[in-house]
């Protein structure tokens, strides 16, 4: 399986745990560039809970734990790179409802969904 199988794999699986808790997928790899040879960046999923906030959601997936793990992964570029592809995206809605940043952090069989993982 190739990285980017593995990573869509991770993806789906963690879209399907998310729909179980009763959001809906609004936008799916979100990507934004910032110019040429500047990098932009990508939100993995954007969802909404059932009470309008607005869920952006970050994907990680790891064989195992025994490095830090998953959510341990996304770094403060990383942090800052979901943030900028989610400013992006606010600009194209006419109003911007309550929003939050979360992490779904697969490692082997375990998913854990990290809520407001960390913020703006």
């Amino acid at each position: 399986m190739t990285t980017k199988e593995s990573g869509d794999a991770a993806e789906a699986r963690a879209l399907a745990h998310l729909l179980a808790q009763g959001l809906t997928l609004v936008r799916r790899n979100y990507r934004v560039a910032r110019g040429p040879n500047a990098r932009g960046g990508e939100i993995d999923l954007i969802l909404r809970e059932r009470d309008g906030t607005l869920v952006f959601a970050e994907v990680r997936a790891r064989r195992s734990a025994s490095h830090g793990g998953a959510a341990a992964s996304v770094s403060a570029a990383k942090q800052r790179s979901l943030i900028l592809a989610a400013q992006y995206f606010l600009r194209t809605l006419r109003t911007v409802p309550p929003c939050r940043f979360d992490v779904v952090a697969i490692d082997g069989a375990q998913i854990e969904w990290l809520r407001g993982a960390f913020d703006a």
